[in-house]
């Protein structure tokens, strides 16, 4: 079965048992200042780069490079007929570089890409990977960044706080980076424990239900 892509993806809606829209994991984090998207703008501008479109290439290369890593592990293939030569080659570096990493793994998915709603704390994620990696229980999340930067455990604080609500068991937690480009290389890390990160993302969640209170009032 062939996979269809689009660029146009809708804005993910998470909803609770009695309808009520609620945030997501991502939109939660992205509470957070990112200092160092300033200067990296600025220094783009200084280079004649339109950092928008750079922006939008490099997020379409990551798309659809995530995309590709999602449907090999589902033995499925990828129409990448709506993308250019540019992104494709670009979400290929991507994807070969998981291909090496994944052959010098054992990974046995329990679910992929998998939705899920905290009816306790009132939030939903989409999880890239949650299954068995060298026999241990693991929750895998795929970055195509730069770096591997301190708010995407606290994503996955997130997500571990989703999965542990829903009877999951995890014993270790890994991000994978997977760069566009040469320049971007690979890079990974491990923690066992994301208490400290999951206290932060609560903290996050807090502070955008007290803001949604505040534009309601």
């Amino acid at each position: 079965m062939e996979a269809k892509s689009s660029k146009v993806k809708a804005h993910q809606r998470y909803r609770l048992v009695n309808g009520e829209i609620v945030p997501g994991v991502t939109t939660i984090t992205g509470l957070r200042a990112k200092p160092a998207l300033v200067p990296w703008a600025n220094k783009l501008g200084l280079q004649g780069i339109d950092s928008a479109k750079y922006v939008d290439e490099k997020a379409d290369a990551g798309t659809l490079g995530h995309l590709m890593v999602q449907k090999h592990l589902q033995k499925k293939s990828v129409d990448t007929s709506e993308y250019s030569q540019f992104i494709i080659d670009q979400a290929t570096n991507c994807f070969n570089k998981f291909l090496k990493w994944e052959s010098e793994h054992t990974l046995e998915p329990i679910f992929l890409e998998k939705e899920m709603v905290s009816e306790a704390e009132s939030f939903g994620g989409c999880i890239d990977f949650y299954g068995k990696v060298d026999g241990i229980l693991e929750l895998l999340d795929l970055k195509t960044a730069k770096a591997i930067y301190n708010e995407m455990f606290i994503q996955l604080g997130g997500y571990s706080i989703l999965l542990k609500e829903h009877g999951n068991k995890v014993e270790n937690h890994r991000i994978l980076r997977i760069g566009r480009s040469e320049d971007e290389g690979f890079e990974q890390k491990e923690k066992k424990d994301l208490t400290l990160y999951e206290v932060i993302f609560r903290s996050l969640l807090t502070v955008h239900n007290a803001e949604k209170l505040l534009r309601e009032d």
